[in-house]
């Protein structure tokens, strides 16, 4: 088995044709459809099944290609720590952030990062954990940041917490609903979920479970946080913002919290990274940058 049949196979899975595959990588079909088949000589299995859209997995092609990520990830990373063994830093780095952490973290890490490493590429990734988790543990992410789930994480991932974060409910300015005092009054407005679906754990749905309520209507759900402010800035949605965000210069402007006599809902904020692998130079050095912004936030909660 060789590295570029694996690397044929899994642009193959992406590409999700082995026309598109080729074009893709620069060959000829017949060149990618020879690998695929030494590949599946070597393995004495099938691991892809043509079909009229293009080509599916099969039960055995889904094994091999979660493994097969894991293991071309890390020799792209060993290529990559050869290369950053050289003194001028260059190299590329791969993140996920969470909304709420990708305008209170990330802009400072990444410049403390790119003051240290000017060379170096940088790819930042917004998300949620159910979205960026899968991507660290195949190493298409160094690291993510992100909510810490109350679910039992992946034996192949490890977290860290970093610092929590407090939410209030937040209106436009002027809002008919602005001097409600309790959650009770809201229930029946339209509100606006920046967490993914708002799952159990999410700041909307620990703030109404907890006062005993049934989780509002959710009429928009989104994951950007300029997004969440245009919206509620526009409509009478309410939603459940990070106080640090809702000091932000783009929703000052524009958005008010309403206060309510309930606890404000919080949750921690951690940084995902596959477990056993090592990182590399400049996923070590992204992840400090992250940390040492974290931090900051940590003192000031």
């Amino acid at each position: 088995m060789r590295l570029l049949q694996i690397r044929n196979f899994l642009a193959v899975v992406d590409a999700g044709s082995l026309r598109a595959a080729a074009r893709q990588l620069g060959v000829s079909q017949p060149t990618i459809t020879k690998s695929l088949r030494t590949l599946e000589d070597t393995l004495h299995t099938q691991l892809l099944q043509r079909t009229q859209r293009g080509v599916v997995l099969t039960p055995a092609g889904r094994s091999f290609a979660a493994r097969a990520r894991i293991a071309h990830s890390e020799l792209r990373k060993a290529e990559e720590e050869l290369a950053q063994s050289g003194a001028d830093g260059a190299g590329t780095v791969a993140f996920g952030v969470g909304p709420v952490a990708a305008v209170l973290v990330a802009p400072e890490a990444v410049a403390r990062f790119h003051a240290q490493f000017p060379r170096a590429r940088v790819r930042v990734v917004e998300g949620f954990p159910p979205a960026l988790l899968p991507l660290v543990r195949d190493g298409s992410l160094d690291f993510a940041l992100g909510p810490r789930l109350e679910s039992k994480l992946d034996p192949a991932l490890t977290s860290r917490p970093l610092y929590r974060e407090e939410f209030a409910v937040v209106a436009r300015k002027g809002h008919p609903l602005r001097h409600a005092r309790s959650l009770a009054e809201l229930a029946g407005a339209d509100w606006l979920s920046l967490w993914l679906g708002d799952l159990p754990g999410g700041p909307l749905a620990k703030a109404f479970s907890s006062a005993g309520l049934p989780l509002p209507r959710q009429a928009v759900q989104c994951e950007s946080f300029n997004t969440v402010v245009g919206v509620v800035a526009k409509t009478d949605m309410l939603t459940m913002a990070s106080r640090r965000m809702l000091a932000s210069p783009l929703a000052r402007e524009s958005l008010q919290e309403i206060k309510i006599a309930e606890p404000a809902p919080s949750l921690t904020v951690a940084i995902y990274t596959r477990a056993g692998g090592p990182p590399t130079k400049l996923g070590a050095a992204m992840a400090k940058a992250v940390a040492f912004a974290a931090r900051g936030l940590a003192r000031s909660g």
